[in-house]
């Protein structure tokens, strides 16, 4: 246990954060919200690697390596999807994913 925390805890509510930030990707309409989405999703990853390895091997640091990893992975891709999002503001004046359609030089 975590200082009393049992493990089904804390994987229920990496669960929770995992499918709502699904059902936030598959139901937003806009691309900022479908970002956050991506972030919570991987928020959940890295939770459930910190959890395990704290658990299967606790006096290894693995599951806080690839934890690091990931973060940083979500950063960089933050922020070029940022950088994307805003190239496409400027160009439609709108970011609703729907009317995307075609992307031009």
């Amino acid at each position: 246990m975590i200082q009393g925390i049992p493990i089904t805890h804390i994987l229920v509510v990496s669960v929770i954060m995992f499918f709502t930030g699904v059902m936030g990707f598959i139901i937003r309409q806009n691309l900022i919200a479908i970002l956050l989405s991506i972030e919570l999703m991987l928020n959940a990853v890295v939770m459930n690697f910190l959890v395990f390895n704290r658990y299967l091997f606790p006096h290894h640091l693995q599951g806080h390596f690839f934890g690091l990893f990931v973060i940083g992975v979500a950063a960089a891709e933050a922020a070029l999807a940022i950088a994307l999002i805003l190239n496409v503001y400027r160009r439609f004046k709108h970011i609703d994913p729907d009317k995307l359609n075609e992307m031009k030089y």
